[in-house]
């Protein structure tokens, strides 16, 4: 029991426990400016000529300005472990580069700001970990590519996106439409050329749309638009109104834009950039009635086709109007067709069978549509029965079969019914269109008196060849009744169609109406007959010139043979041999001749050869002993 008061005693004595101490703050970086001493702490590093982030930067910050320096990258260590940063600046930079999960850290990051660099592209993975972010500034960069997903960890929370002057010409609409808390999107001064119908119609609190300076031809009408006033200005606007801006646009002002010019608006920057008739006039004060489209127009469609069976087909249709007609296809089965694995459809109106079969055959119809209606063709295909094999050592010419894309063959007579049948319907000539006195590049289009038809403006005609997808436009005035085309290429097809333009009494519109159209040929231009080209003048001159000096080297070596006779080719009995033994060169078999007088009874036994050590002539012929 004495223990028990002991250790009360001791108690007094026990050193107290300390309380927690803080970490120790980092140096703030050289050039900059950091605030430390109280919550909550900010490192300020703005122009301070700074080439990567500052390695000891206190993680602890939640503000941190790197704007205005010359940081090429974000690294994924650069801005590890900073969880409590709400804001981030590295405007004016001349970053590059950032890594896959340079920002996963910054859970807590209210606000980036990246304009003002190089980025190219932003991928899926480049702001990932940012759920909390409220702001995404990419201004003035070099953006060309938007990942789907880029946006997927903020599509919840962002409120202000600006992707505004950079190059992106396509962007991830879907992804967009899922921003359903973003008030402000800035997508002006890029290379947009359409926007998709209803890419908006989700973002229910969007309150600026700036679509200025893009390639946008037409705006498509979108849910939210028609849900909420829109006005120009945002001074004075109430709070529900939307604000858009889409001036500087070349805008093709047609009955598609009619919706546009229905709002009650103010503003000074958009115009009309088309049709030609309004080009370059103020938007809104162009009279809704000046809204017009044309219907679609068959100009052009394939004749009747014969290919055998397992052989490609391919069907071309050709339509104008305004707008642009989109060309489908209907099989004679009645059934819609499209990409499958027999069959492509092209935006040009072609059609390609990969593969016919026997049942592939009868009456195909082009149906060309746009806002003002639609126009059909029929074009008639028959399937025969496969070719026969051929031999592997056959050495025929084939002709041109039937059912290539580009040779045109006359119908077979069971199809004669059919042909006549689809004539009624295409583009050759109709209604007392005629086309007449054509030469090799100009030819007369006359059309009779369209009296009936009221209000007649003026008559437009439209034409291209077959080799060319391009339309030419005439418009002529409304008491003519032929015009003279002198524009013409030699040795081509050319679909024409006439239209009267005139006032519908009914609406007060101006509205079209085909008088009617016409297939002709231009005659093929006559080639003068001129010099030979010039390969064939060089490969003339190498041939010569390569005779001739092969001849020469003949002669050459004829004139050496010659020569070779005449001095040196006596028989050797005959051959005389001079007393100095010097002035002469010679080769024996190996036996030296005796000094003493040779016996001219008795023939030698080896063969002198005289070798040309000197040059010969008169003063150099051997002498006799």
């Amino acid at each position: 029991m004495a223990v028990l008061p002991l250790l009360l005693c001791l108690l007094p004595l026990a050193p107290a426990s300390s309380p927690p101490q803080l970490a120790t703050p980092s140096p703030c970086p050289r050039r900059c400016r950091c605030q430390t001493q109280s919550l909550p702490l900010s490192v300020l590093c703005p122009g301070a000529g700074l080439l990567f982030v500052p390695p000891s930067l206190d993680r602890r910050a939640a503000e941190l300005r790197l704007a205005d320096n010359f940081i090429a990258a974000v690294r994924r260590r650069d801005l590890a472990n900073m969880t409590g940063l709400l804001h981030l600046s590295l405007s004016r930079n001349t970053i590059r580069h950032v890594a896959a999960g340079a920002f996963s850290d910054l859970r807590a990051l209210r606000a980036l700001h990246l304009d003002g660099n190089r980025l190219t592209s932003l991928g899926e993975g480049q702001l990932r970990g940012l759920v909390n972010l409220r702001h995404l500034i990419l201004s003035n960069n070099q953006l060309a590519a938007l990942a789907a997903g880029a946006l997927d960890d903020c599509a919840e929370t962002l409120e202000d996106l600006d992707l505004s002057y950079n190059n992106l010409e396509q962007l991830p609409w879907e992804a967009l439409g899922r921003l359903g808390n973003v008030n402000t999107l800035g997508l002006d001064h890029n290379l947009l050329a359409s926007v998709p119908a209803g890419a908006f119609s989700r973002l229910h609190k969007l309150a600026r749309l700036d679509m200025t300076s893009n390639r946008l031809t037409t705006i498509p009408p979108d849910p939210l638009f028609s849900r909420l006033p829109l006005l120009a200005r945002p001074r004075g606007s109430p709070a529900s109104a939307l604000v858009l801006a889409f001036g500087g646009n070349p805008l093709h002002c047609n009955c598609e834009l009619v919706w546009l010019r229905r709002l009650a608006r103010e503003d000074d920057l958009e115009a009309c950039a088309s049709p030609p008739a309004l080009g370059g006039r103020y938007f809104w004060a162009v009279g809704e009635e000046e809204f017009v489209c044309e219907p679609p127009v068959v100009t052009h469609r394939s004749p009747p086709l014969a290919v055998p069976a397992g052989r490609p087909a391919a069907l071309r249709c050709r339509a104008v109007g305004d707008p642009e007609p989109h060309v489908r296809w209907v099989s004679p089965q009645g059934r819609l067709l499209g990409n499958s694995s027999r069959a492509r459809a092209f935006p040009n109106g072609t059609l390609e069978l990969l593969v016919t079969e026997p049942g592939d055959g009868g009456i195909f119809t082009c149906i060309a549509a746009n806002a003002a209606g639609e126009a059909t063709a029929a074009v008639e295909l028959t399937v025969g029965p496969p070719p026969p094999p051929q031999l592997a050592n056959s050495t025929s010419c084939d002709p041109p079969r039937d059912g290539d894309p580009d040779v045109l063959t006359p119908p077979s007579a069971a199809s004669a019914s059919a042909s006549a049948k689809a004539a009624d319907t295409g583009p050759p000539t109709d209604r007392g269109v005629q086309v007449t006195e054509h030469g090799a590049t100009a030819a007369l289009v006359q059309w009779p008196d369209q009296r009936p038809i009221p209000g007649i403006r003026m008559y437009q005609i439209q034409y291209n060849s077959s080799a060319d997808d391009i339309l030419v436009y005439r418009m002529i005035s409304a008491d003519s009744r032929s015009f003279l085309l002198t524009d013409l290429a030699s040795g081509r097809t050319y679909d024409l169609c006439v239209l009267a333009v005139y006032e519908d009494s009914t609406t007060g519109l101006t509205a079209t109406r085909p008088v009617g159209c016409a297939r002709f040929s231009t005659e093929p231009a006559l080639r003068p007959c001129g010099a030979p080209h010039a390969p064939f003048l060089g490969g003339t001159m190498i041939i010569a010139l390569g005779g001739v000096i092969v001849a020469s080297v003949l002669v050459f070596i004829f004139v050496l043979l010659m020569r070779y006779k005449v001095h040196g080719g006596q028989p050797p009995g005959k051959a005389k041999v001079s007393a100095p033994v010097s002035s002469v060169c010679s080769q024996t078999n190996g036996a030296t001749p005796a000094l003493s007088a040779p016996e001219p009874s008795v023939p030698r036994a080896h063969t002198v050869v005289q070798l040309d050590c000197e040059p010969w002539g008169p003063s150099h012929e051997p002498r006799g002993p």
